[in-house]
């Protein structure tokens, strides 16, 4: 039995890290994770071969060798695994798909013609449909009917099928679900509230199996809230700093926490002695009114900018996820996010248009409200919002694009970093040296020249990095590799603004051709 594993490409993003990634001659970011776990739930005796579609395209023999095509994608990369279904269909292929995007818009997938809908948590369906594919079923949809698996079961994922040499860091996950109830989160609507965690035992079964295959240095901790349930991991943390001490510290360590970490300074210490980097935060906005109105009720606690400040000034580098587009947001919200963000120094901010994805208390509410236009809402930050706002669509995308650009202009990028890195806490743990590859060498001289020699931002380059040596130098490895990351953000910055700009153009001149027709149903309605 010959399975083909498909990833779906991305578009460029955000996260898609293009530039950075060939400075360093890795080809994507993380490897996809649900595929390899995936295929450590199916039978063994079963032959398996991964293809992301990020690093190569699928070759027409591996499309021949195989028995059935098994795809996972996320609502992202919806242009691609439709287009990687009809390719396999040329080829005469069973597809078989799962993962986030196929659970919350099953009826995509069907209309696409897939045999197989495998949705839900793979370790209660694809048992399921294990079962129906011995038996000859030619199609099939297989559901958990609400139940969430315990993941203490889950195998260790089959990192042996990845192209180790492709990925910039690995990914493992501790916990499923989170207990918060953001409005717009669909991770509450696919995982559940109640957080679900592994054992410490298997994480670190985990870790050794990429620790066998070679892998060192980044390991991303993929739960959408690694703090979800803080007991369990802090039961983890004890036991992942003993792994780290006695291995020598192979792996650094980022992962996403909901900001409430920052009141809890025990939580903090132990992720720092594990050798923990970064941990992306969704602020989202900082208009308190708006943070209430969502639901983020965890992020009006405390003052955002004291919680920052303290995960930041432990040691821990703060991420932070911006949104723009709330309900009752007053006009100013993309200058006030843009101002935030150089207040508390926080060089990488992600930032977006608010989307209603598929099934989220907000995608009800609007859709019950008849403001949902579009049933799909996807999270790229080249996307306007798929709903009706409370105030005009060109003014929040306007004010999203120049703040967006503002907060990557190269000037701007330099002295956030220089800041926020003057007040980063020194790391808590110091692996054995070793001399740094040539591939990294070669990139950091390039960044220099770049951003040193070329460019306007010369002057203030070396000043900011001199300073950095100066005054604190526990810092400066981390320093450079976030100032490399504009490298990205500079090119991105103007893809964001030509394809928003582009869009909302399509959407006002949609408009201008509606407005004759709506007024004639109005003067019929008036007349009768």
């Amino acid at each position: 039995m010959n399975v083909l594993l498909l990833y779906p490409r991305f578009p460029k993003s955000f996260w898609s890290y293009e530039k950075i990634l060939e400075l360093v001659n890795r080809k994507v970011l993380l490897p996809p994770l649900g595929l390899v776990t995936v295929a450590a739930i199916l039978p063994q005796d079963w032959d398996f071969k991964l293809v992301d579609c990020n690093i190569r395209a699928v070759t027409d023999l591996e499309w021949q060798w195989a028995d059935l095509v098994i795809m996972s994608a996320m609502i992202v990369q919806k242009d691609d695994i439709l287009e990687q279904i009809q390719l396999a269909k040329q080829f005469s292929k069973p597809v078989a798909v799962g993962g986030p995007y196929p659970t919350s818009m099953p009826e995509d997938m069907e209309a696409a013609g897939v045999d197989y809908l495998i949705l839900d948590e793979g370790e209660i369906t694809l048992p399921l449909f294990v079962e129906a594919w011995n038996r000859g079923d030619k199609k099939g949809r297989f559901t958990a009917n609400g139940e969430k698996p315990s993941v203490t079961d889950t195998p260790i994922p089959r990192y042996d099928l990845l192209s180790l040499r492709d990925y910039d860091s690995m990914s493992v996950q501790f916990s499923r679900g989170c207990p918060f109830q953001c409005e717009f989160c669909d991770i509450i609507v696919l995982y559940g509230r109640k957080p679900r965690t592994k054992t410490p035992e298997q994480l670190l079964g985990e870790l050794d199996y990429l620790f066998q295959l070679g892998w060192r240095g980044g390991v991303f901790m993929v739960d959408d809230n690694f703090i979800g349930n803080k007991r369990n991991v802090k039961l983890l943390l004890k036991e992942l700093k003993e792994w780290q001490r006695s291995h020598k510290y192979p792996f650094r360590f980022d992962t996403e926490a909901s900001l409430d970490l920052a009141q809890d300074q025990e939580l903090i210490d132990l992720m720092l002695e594990c050798n923990f980097a970064a941990v992306f935060m969704g602020i989202e906005t900082p208009d308190e009114d708006s943070l209430q109105l969502t639901k983020k009720f965890q992020n009006t606690r405390t003052p955002l900018l004291e919680s920052i400040d303290r995960v930041t000034e432990s040691g821990l580098r703060v991420i932070a996820g911006f949104i723009i587009g709330f309900d009752g947001e007053k006009a100013g919200a993309g200058q006030r996010i843009a101002d935030f963000a150089e207040l508390t120094g926080i060089p990488t901010t992600t930032f977006a248009m608010l989307q209603a994805l598929p099934h989220t208390a907000l995608w009800h509410r609007l859709e019950k409200e008849g403001r949902l236009h579009a049933k799909d809402g996807n999270i790229n930050q080249t996307t306007l919002m798929n709903f009706v706002p409370t105030r005009p669509v060109e003014e929040i995308a306007g004010e999203y694009v120049e703040a967006f650009c503002q907060l990557y202009e190269p000037s701007h990028y330099l002295d956030r970093v220089y800041r926020y890195f003057l007040k980063l806490g020194a790391p808590r743990v110091k692996p054995p040296f070793k001399w740094p590859e040539w591939v990294v060498v070669k990139a950091l001289l390039i960044v220099c020249w770049r951003q040193g020699i070329l460019r306007k931002t010369r002057w203030k380059f070396w000043h900011h990095l001199l300073d950095m040596v100066r005054r604190n130098p526990a810092v400066v490895e981390q320093y450079l590799a976030v100032c490399a990351h504009n490298e990205h953000f500079m090119e991105y910055r103007q893809i964001v603004r030509h394809e928003i700009e582009e869009q909302v153009a399509k959407f006002l001149e949609g408009e201008a051709r509606l407005k004759p027709e709506i007024a004639k149903i109005a003067e019929v309605v008036a007349v009768s």
